[in-house]
């Protein structure tokens, strides 16, 4: 028996937003098919163990659901949609700390191009006098992208200590380094203008009023039983389940600029939705629709090769990477290494959630090429779905997951396969050398001959 997807939709909706068949939102039931068929490409690749997501379109859930289970193990729980919490990543930057950013921005606290030694004095002296706050929001202020903390510190003050004395390795504004220091930084001065904890901050401002009850940094033991476990050998020495799989957001006290948040897709929908209805949901305002679209916009000119992607906190679609080719310019998003995405695309009224744990033991030979190509399938996905868009009703699209290139290719025999194409190009280099050589020897050795003779007469 075949569930129709709008049913499935309905079924797996509880927590986040409320549900609409995809027809009832100008979607595609099935275009959106093929959202099931790419995850469980990836799940069988061994890419990860289990997924959630969501895509919203006009304020509606139109497709919830969870797949796979918490782990590899056949009687670990299914993954839901609205009830497994997993470990965000990178996420946390814009979800936290770019949100807590534009909340004092708002509120006239906070000054982009202020440097950051107002906030926090401690970051001074050199080039650092000249690091603005929006370096650190596009990650151009010259602070390298990380260190390893968790083997320079045993404590919390001495890694934040650790981050603040990291000498620049560029003048702040001359190059893009997508930094973790950075954000952390970006971290302490939101915490020193809020006089309060980010955690508890954003606690407060955001995730509280939008009713986000599972998102949270330093999530309670009594919820490990629906957290999606990460790695199983770190070096901290032991398997992790709601402990942040970050080394430095751990050593940092488990609440990071970076790093630290955990929740679920379903709340990260409603965290989509207050974006895309300009900083307000359910009648609670966030920050200011003008500020949203300060924030979301690029800083630059297109590509990424060179950070020009960037918005202020969040990165812009670009036609490629895991925004995938088919979303418009003006979306927005972010990933996060442990296997998350979400991206936001206004000009469609619509968004994607992406969460995984494939840092859980992976199976794959090459499980970031596996998880890559899924992020951008599902945008693409999503994006194709739309039925008001400009896509011919005919048309298809070949989805990565559906070709697998690369997903469980050895590393090293890929590595080992390019250095011996590498030794085959120099043996005939070297070879033609010789030849051209060979060809022009018998001149030099008349010439360097009578040279000879001459001398030897003489």
């Amino acid at each position: 028996m075949i569930i129709p997807l709008s049913l499935i939709a309905l079924l797996t909706v509880g927590d986040g937003l409320p549900s609409r068949s995809p027809a009832e939102v100008r979607m595609s039931v099935d275009r959106l098919r093929a959202i099931d068929r790419v995850v469980r490409r990836g799940l069988d690749a061994g890419g990860f163990p289990g997924a959630a997501v969501v895509v919203g379109r006009d304020g509606y859930s139109v497709f919830q659901k969870g797949f796979g289970r918490l782990d590899w193990r056949p009687g670990s729980p299914a993954v839901s949609a609205d009830r497994t919490i997993y470990d965000l990543a990178s996420l946390t930057k814009v979800v936290a700390t770019t949100t807590a950013a534009m909340l004092l921005f708002d509120e006239g606290k906070l000054e982009l191009d202020a440097p950051v030694s107002k906030y926090l004095p401690e970051f001074a002296g050199g080039d650092k006098d000249r690091v603005t706050v929006r370096h650190l929001l596009t990650h151009r202020s010259g602070l390298p992208a990380g260190r390893e903390l968790w083997r320079l510190a045993g404590s919390a003050g001495a890694a934040r200590w650790a981050v603040i004395a990291t000498p620049l390795v560029c003048e702040p504004g001359s190059c893009f380094i997508y930094s973790d220091l950075g954000a952390d930084v970006l971290g302490w001065v939101l915490e020193s203008i809020a006089g309060e904890s980010l955690d508890a901050f954003t606690q407060r401002r955001v995730f509280g009023p939008l009713g986000m009850t599972d998102t949270f940094f330093r999530p309670a033991d009594s919820l490990q039983y629906r957290i999606a476990p990460t790695e199983i050998a770190p070096p901290r020495g032991y398997p992790l389940r709601g402990q942040v799989h970050d080394e430095n957001a751990y050593v940092l006290g488990g609440v990071a600029g970076h790093a630290g948040l955990f929740s679920t897709a379903a709340d990260l929908s409603v965290f989509a939705q207050m974006m895309l209805n300009g900083g307000q949901y359910n009648g609670v305002r966030i920050v200011s629709d003008s500020t949203v679209a300060l924030f979301t916009r690029r800083v630059a000119g297109p590509g990424s090769w060179n950070g020009s992607s960037r918005a202020l906190g969040w990165d812009t679609a670009d036609g490629d990477g895991s925004s995938g080719i088919y979303l418009t310019p003006r979306a927005y998003g972010h990933t996060g290494f442990t296997g998350t995405s979400m991206w936001i695309d206004p000009e469609r009224q619509m968004f994607v959630v992406l969460l995984t744990n494939r840092v859980h033991a992976a199976r794959a030979k090459r499980p970031g090429k596996v998880i890559a190509d899924v992020r951008a399938d599902l945008s693409d996905a999503a994006a194709f779905a739309v039925t008001d868009a400009e896509f011919a009703i005919d048309e298809k699209i070949a989805y990565r997951a559906d070709k697998r290139v690369g997903w469980n290719k050895s590393l090293r025999r890929s590595r080992s396969a390019r250095s011996s194409r590498r030794a085959k190009a120099r043996s005939a280099k070297i070879a033609r050398a010789k030849k051209a050589a060979s060809k022009r020897q018998p001149a030099a050795t008349s010439a360097s001959e009578t040279i000879y003779q001459k001398r030897r007469a003489g």
